[in-house]
């Protein structure tokens, strides 16, 4: 069959043309005399404006919260601790003291990655200071070592001074505030285990000066720990000449399983080593199953959203039908209609996808005073971090966070776009235009 000259010299017009957008962007006008498709826009542009705030924000406080919880931890606690196997002493008991420390020490920091090795004295007992009492846990140290700890040395809250540790103790902020005591201050501690004499072991009371308060930023750290000097600490809890174990402080505390077998080989075999990661990993594996559970809900409520944009193209084609039918007669093809109804369900979700990462950046940005104004408003107590362990809610941005929220909207709004962009091409232009 031959063709006109006009005809072979038409061009069919690229995917997503001018006049495409025109025609969406007036269908996406519509008034509400025309249908009520500008309000169904409107619902489906705030519902996806929401969810991908809630799937954003959540995804940063639970990024800030391990984040803070795994810092707080490292900064202040052993990344791996040595301990002794024990041996049968003349007693017949299990001694599982270390004798020599300070050669084990010195083999366990020359291990590549290791930043320092520090012998500790570890004991329970009781601080007192006039009608107030607190169960602590003493960690004698030499000074040296503990100004190697940055949450403790590096606390931006502390008070005293860190030179005279040789003098007195360091405590943290919530023993100070439980015992009421501050910098020059004398507490007594109360040691069940103490001096051993004819009739047996009598409790051991020795009052020290209070030199330094750190805040470690946990709060089961700062209500509990006392730093002792580590020649006090041996005579205190009748370990002279022995320690009870050796932290281990590394420079990549995240890859610590592979230093795990260095340091057993540094240390001699007839020692334990035990990670952070044994000491905190079923509180870290619960984070991530409920990271991942939380993703998974918020990823629903997503979708929910995104569904609006169905029933919103399905009432701007069952509004736009005798449109569609004049635009088939003069010529456009199916694709063309395809994609103007592609466009405006797109378009929504685009912009709504945009606003939601915006609101939520700025939430993850300024958590802090938003924070401060929700704990006004309920009248404080909203977080008590005698059971969250930290402070403060925290927020962490991450691209991968973002970009995640940012592609799952995205996916679900072309994709739940296609069903009615495609009813609306295959829309017979004769039935659309019979009753006109």
């Amino acid at each position: 069959m031959a063709t006109s000259p006009a005809t072979r010299g038409a061009k069919t017009p690229p995917p997503f043309s001018r006049f495409e957008w025109i025609i969406a962007w007036r269908y996406l006008r519509a008034r509400r005399s025309e249908g009520g498709v500008s309000v169904m826009t409107w619902i489906s542009l705030i519902g996806i404006t929401l969810a991908v705030f809630a799937l954003i924000a959540t995804m940063a406080v639970r990024s800030g919260f391990r984040s803070e919880f795994v810092g707080t931890i490292l900064g202040a606690n052993a990344h791996v601790t040595i301990y002794s196997q024990g041996v049968v002493n003349e007693h017949g008991r299990i001694d599982r003291t270390i004798a020599e420390y300070d050669a084990m020490a010195v083999r366990l920091a020359a291990v590549p990655g290791v930043i320092r090795a520090a012998p500790l004295v570890k004991g329970q007992v009781m601080a007192a200071r006039r009608d107030r009492n607190a169960g602590v846990q003493v960690f004698g140290i030499t000074g040296e070592n503990l100004a190697d700890i940055p949450g403790v040395a590096g606390s931006d809250d502390a008070i005293g001074d860190l030179a005279r540790f040789d003098a007195g103790i360091a405590i943290g902020s919530g023993i100070a505030r439980e015992l009421g005591v501050t910098i020059g201050d004398r507490i007594k501690l109360i040691s069940p285990n103490g001096v051993k004499t004819a009739f047996g072991t009598s409790p051991r009371v020795n009052a020290y000066e209070v030199v330094y308060i750190f805040t470690a930023g946990r709060y089961d750290i700062d209500r509990t720990r006392v730093y002792m000097p580590f020649a006090e600490a041996q005579s205190y809890f009748n370990r002279e000449g022995v320690a009870d174990e050796i932290e281990v402080m590394l420079e990549q505390p995240e890859q610590v399983q592979d230093l795990v077998l260095p340091l057993w080989r540094a240390a001699g075999e007839e020692v334990a080593a035990w990670t952070w990661r044994d000491a905190s990993g079923s509180f870290l594996r619960a984070l991530e199953v409920e990271d991942n559970v939380m993703f998974i809900i918020l990823s629903i409520l997503v979708l929910i959203a995104a569904m609006n944009i169905v029933s919103g193209l399905i009432m701007l084609v069952k509004n736009k039908g005798r449109d569609i039918g004049i635009l088939r007669t003069i010529g456009l093809s199916e694709a063309s209609v395809m994609r103007v109804f592609f466009i405006c369900g797109a378009f929504t979700g685009v912009i709504g996808t945009a606003l939601g990462v915006i609101l939520g950046c700025l939430f993850a940005i300024y958590i802090d005073p938003i924070f401060s104004f929700v704990n006004y408003m309920m009248g404080g107590g909203v977080w008590d971090p005698s059971i969250r362990g930290i402070y403060a809610l925290p927020a962490e941005l991450h691209l991968g966070d973002v970009l995640r929220a940012v592609g799952l909207s995205l996916g679900l709004s072309f994709v739940v776009t296609i069903f009615p962009a495609r009813r609306a091409a295959r829309l017979n232009p004769v039935e659309a235009l019979r009753y006109e």
